[in-house]
């Protein structure tokens, strides 16, 4: 069984942080969370997720549903 890599990627900066589980061509679109934004193929196939202002969250954890 072939491994999967994650890559996560985290700017101190702006706060963000993003999570790819695939590097396939795809686009970032909302999700019911406005801190949460799931990147997906033409297709609709999740291949990661990104998180705005990561330190701010206060509700442990954070729970999305990622369609």
């Amino acid at each position: 069984m072939a491994k999967k890599i994650v890559k996560l990627w985290y700017d101190r900066e702006g706060d963000y942080l993003e999570v790819i589980f695939d590097r396939k061509p795809g686009y970032f679109r909302e999700t019911r969370n406005d801190q949460v934004m799931e990147k997906v193929d033409k297709t609709g196939n999740i291949l990661g997720f990104s998180i705005l202002k990561v330190s701010k969250i206060k509700q442990k954890p954070l729970q999305v549903a990622l369609t």
